[in-house]
């Protein structure tokens, strides 16, 4: 699994880009030990750029006690993820150069994860309201 291709992948899948990093952390590992797929899926947008540094590139800024994800990271996911056409070279301009892509290539979904997680938080707001106006 490629760490920083799936810190991008995770960031964009939240609403507003940004992740606290306990759900970030959780994210991911839910992401590391989700099999051969995602690790395959992850080297692959990798292996499109190869000089990839979330950090130094900008394409991620520390907030908060988080990450969020910025426009410059989301321009070089979507790069990565577009399927390059028959004709077209299969080298990438570089980071600072970024186009937008024509097609994007299917993506495996944290939604459902995100699902469960809130679900679970409303269940365990509920119970402590229970509790309190049973006190």
């Amino acid at each position: 699994m490629n760490f920083q291709v799936t810190v991008l992948k995770v960031l964009v899948s939240y609403p507003d880009g940004f992740a606290a990093m306990a759900d970030l952390k959780r994210d991911m590992a839910i992401l590391a030990t989700s099999g051969r797929d995602w690790a395959e899926h992850t080297k692959r947008l990798a292996a499109r750029v190869p000089d990839l540094d979330i950090f130094s590139q900008g394409l991620i800024e520390r907030m908060n006690g988080g990450w969020r994800i910025t426009g410059k990271g989301r321009s070089v996911l979507e790069i990565m993820e577009a399927r390059p056409a028959p004709a077209q070279a299969t080298e990438l301009p570089p980071v600072c150069a970024v186009e937008q892509p024509t097609a994007l290539s299917p993506m495996p979904s944290i939604a459902p994860v995100r699902r469960k997680r809130e679900r679970k938080r409303r269940q365990r707001n509920a119970v402590r309201r229970r509790q309190a106006s049973a006190s």
